[in-house]
């Protein structure tokens, strides 16, 4: 169907219209917690607990987290000498959000040489650009053998407090096992993405058939497992999907090859560009040169954030769009306009929208319906949204039996015991799965599922009551010898988030062992040099994610006010991410770790 081209002005007044369809007053709290019917969610579906006595001990490091952050933080412990490490996880096994993502399709969007940490370290050899999530699974696995971080670690294990005990200067760490474990050292890596959330659909807990969060996906209703194997107990089933994120991008192919029907319950399409996955050749890989995984996150982090490079080492859609501005804005300079945020502010929005266009033609090349079509096309700037890139997705919308339900931006109306409302319309399943993602915009103690306490009965809810309040997004002052593990008041590079804990994690592990070497009971940020960070990431004003005519979601705080609070939540340094890991960098081998306090 060939359409006539928007003008730019029609474009961001189809992107307002759009916009305004989905905003909703109650922002981050249209989800609900997991409780009553579904409190599963908070339990651990794959490993079975079992019984053992309390711990009651000491470590030098206690690092609560088995994702990537922690296991990357272990490993750094471990090459500087640091032996005595514990890591904690309520999960049964090591892989933070990789263990609990098990739904079918499940893998990275970022590619896995540059997503995969240490891959040098423990000699992994991706099968792929983009690799499943059992090889992902798999990797931190090896990591955990690689450094020997599963000998000391405590596994389905719940944290119910953390506490600074300043007469001994030791963390007084308790969990759900009655375990009582002092630490010197505490690093955090709780994770963003960590806690599954619902939407808060009235009757909700009403369904009658069978539901589950993706985040647990029930094999032993579907039939199937992770690695692909098809669902064979959803051959006459009316299943329906609510949620058309990264998640359900992924899981929607594998459902509708085994459902009798599909129904995708659809507020805001995802934009879904071009995946390319391709094998990769051993051989090729083994011939990569000594450091090269530091060189390509540094080329893939250059070259994302819209800088310049003599190569595209990882040629994705990440780069792709980056580029194109970068390359628009050199034309304007080299046609005399000066450098100036008005400048960048246009190469973005051609770019945008010449990338954007392409993928709405994508669709109308893909998908036979006309009106199905018309529906799966995404009307915003492609970083309004987490980009998804897929190349089984909007097929599916070609099958018989795969029905896509668009709310017109309103959502679900209701859930009943046999099915799901949308306005009038009642639709009749068998099972009902939520790809509703996980909690990102409330708070850290919420989200961790436990409270820290510093200095003077101080907790961490309080002093980042206004918003986070950081040296460099790792150390907080009042919190002596407590590491953050994370990406905000950091480099922030959403795009590859294992790069920022390659990066804190060598950090930390640098500050812990210096801390040991000359006998120091404490590190801590000083309140002046927190401040003066802080002050110094405010100055970063601008954001694409900011564009008012954004759909909402995470990246823009469900499309609510950003004020202070909000802003030092999601705030990055302001020269970006590249900037940062250079500065970061350089602060650590200096050895002066200027603004910390030893005593």
């Amino acid at each position: 169907m060939t359409q006539i081209p928007l003008t730019t002005d029609e474009r961001r007044e189809k992107y307002r219209q759009e916009r305004d369809k989905r905003i909703r007053p109650d922002g981050n709290d249209q989800y609900q917690e997991p409780f009553g019917r579904f409190s599963n969610l908070l339990l651990d579906p794959y490993t079975t607990v079992e019984e053992r006595k309390p711990v009651s001990d000491e470590v030098t490091v206690a690092i609560i987290g088995g994702g990537f952050a922690g296991l990357v933080t272990g490993a750094r412990l471990k090459q500087q000498g640091v032996n005595d490490i514990r890591i904690i996880d309520k999960a049964g096994d090591v892989g933070g959000v990789w263990y609990w993502n098990r739904y079918p399709g499940a893998m990275c969007d970022t590619a896995a040489m540059i997503y995969l940490p240490l891959l040098e370290e423990t000699g992994t050899v991706p099968s792929a650009k983009y690799v499943r999530a059992p090889e992902i699974y798999a990797h931190a696995q090896k990591i955990a053998t690689t450094f020997g971080l599963y000998e000391n670690a405590l596994l389905s294990t719940g944290i119910t407090r953390v506490e600074w005990d300043e007469d001994d200067s030791r963390w007084m760490i308790t969990t759900d096992r009655g375990d009582k474990i002092r630490a010197q050292f505490v690093a955090m890596g709780t994770g963003p993405l960590h806690r599954p959330k619902l939407p808060g659909i009235p009757g909700i807990d009403s369904f009658a058939g069978h539901a589950f969060h993706t985040s647990r996906w029930d094999y032993e209703y579907t039939g199937g497992d992770a690695t692909g194997a098809a669902m064979t107990h959803l051959d006459n089933k009316r299943v329906g999907i609510i949620g058309t994120g990264a998640t359900a991008v992924q899981c929607v192919s594998p459902l509708a090859a085994s459902a009798h029907d599909l129904f995708v319950f659809q507020r805001t399409p995802s934009s879904i560009d071009v995946r390319n996955n391709h094998a990769i050749d051993p051989k090729w890989f083994a011939g990569l040169d000594s450091g090269w995984q530091k060189k390509w996150m540094m080329n893939f982090a250059i070259l994302q954030t819209g800088g310049f490079a003599d190569e595209d080492l990882v040629k994705d859609g990440w780069t792709d769009i980056s580029q194109r501005i970068r390359d628009r804005l050199v034309d304007l300079l080299t046609a005399g306009s000066e450098f100036t945020p008005e400048s960048f502010l246009q190469a973005y929005e051609a770019s945008d929208d010449e990338k954007m266009d392409e993928i709405r033609v994508r669709v109308d090349k893909i998908v036979r319906n006309p009106k199905t079509a018309e529906a799966l096309k995404p009307w915003y700037r492609q970083l309004c949204k987490r980009p998804c890139f897929h190349d089984e997705y909007l097929q599916a919308f070609n099958k018989p039996n795969v029905h896509l339900v668009d709310t017109n931006g309103k959502g679900v109306t209701r859930v009943d015991a046999l099915g799901v409302w949308v306005e009038d319309e009642h639709f009749d399943l068998d099972c009902l799965i939520f790809a509703s993602g996980f909690e990102v915009g409330t708070d850290y103690a919420r989200r961790s599922g436990f409270e820290t306490t510093g200095r003077n009965g101080l907790t961490l809810s309080e002093h980042w009551h206004e918003g986070m309040r950081t040296l460099h997004g790792i150390h907080s002052h009042g919190f002596p010898n407590l590491f953050i593990l994370g990406i905000t008041q950091g480099a922030n590079l959403i795009s590859n988030i294992p790069q920022n804990f390659v990066e804190s994690g060598t950090t930390i592990a640098q500050i812990i062992a210096s801390a040991i070497e000359n006998n120091y009971k404490t590190v801590e940020a000083s309140a002046a040099a927190q401040d003066a960070w802080v002050a110094r990431l405010e100055t970063n004003t601008g954001s694409v994610f900011g564009d008012s005519n954004c759909t909402p979601g995470y990246y823009n705080n469900e499309g609510q006010p950003i004020g202070v609070r909000e802003r030092r939540n999601s705030i990055g340094y302001p020269e970006g991410p590249i900037a940062y890991f250079e500065y970061i960098d350089q602060w650590r081998e200096s050895g002066e770790y200027a603004g910390l306090e030893f005593i």
